[in-house]
């Protein structure tokens, strides 16, 4: 049987037709972290965590500091904490104000204290180094100490006390997460510039739980 050339080009044509995709169809684009499970209602565990508020915890036995987000544990820092007989508070604690290159007064009253003056942002005897966090205003913060022997015992007069570059990585991180980010040359300007105090107060506070 032969067929004519008009019946040949006719079944080319819709053979055509039939393989093509219609002009209103769209393309699957593969689903990437920041879109996955959105359009579903469904918050896909890495977006959870990222959302995540930041948690700090001080375990005093354990003379550790633990930064957690979202059900993980992102970092942890020895510490000091208080001696017996100036006890670091346990409880839970809402941290608000950080001061960079801090001054330093001696507790009005404190036997401890007595004889010692007042050392200003950046002075060798300044015994606050880098950076104070607070978290029961106005007596007890977490700070940078020079005498990192110290870490891991109870030495302090009630704060908890860490290495200097640990301590400023984590005023960074809260800073961070508490709505108050700088950028490098803000740093680099307060680790340079000792002797300027620079007061940052959160606009999202960050939690502190201290357990015994």
């Amino acid at each position: 049987m032969s067929i004519s050339g008009k019946t040949l080009v006719a079944v080319i044509f819709l053979l055509t037709a039939c393989a093509s995709p219609p002009v209103s169809a769209q393309l699957e684009v593969p689903r990437t972290a920041p879109t996955a499970g959105r359009d579903s209602g469904k918050i896909e565990p890495s977006v959870l965590v990222n959302d995540a508020p930041l948690l700090l915890q001080a375990n005093l036995k354990a003379r550790i500091l633990a930064v957690q987000q979202g059900g993980s544990t992102l970092k942890t820092y020895s510490i000091a904490v208080g001696q017996p007989r100036y006890p670091t508070p346990p409880g839970t604690y809402t941290i608000r104000k950080i001061v960079w290159n801090p001054s330093w007064k001696p507790p009005p009253g404190a036997a401890w204290a007595k004889g010692k003056t007042a050392k200003g942002p950046g002075d060798p005897g300044n015994p606050m180094k880098v950076v104070k966090i607070f978290f029961k205003e106005p007596d007890y913060y977490i700070h940078g100490t020079d005498e990192v022997e110290s870490l891991g015992g109870a030495e302090s007069h009630g704060c908890l006390r860490m290495d200097p570059t640990e301590v400023a990585d984590l005023a960074k991180m809260i800073m961070e997460h508490g709505g108050q980010p700088r950028g490098e040359n803000w740093f680099w300007r307060i680790i340079h510039f000792r002797r300027e105090e620079q007061v940052v107060y959160l606009d999202d506070p960050v939690s502190l739980t201290i357990v015994d």
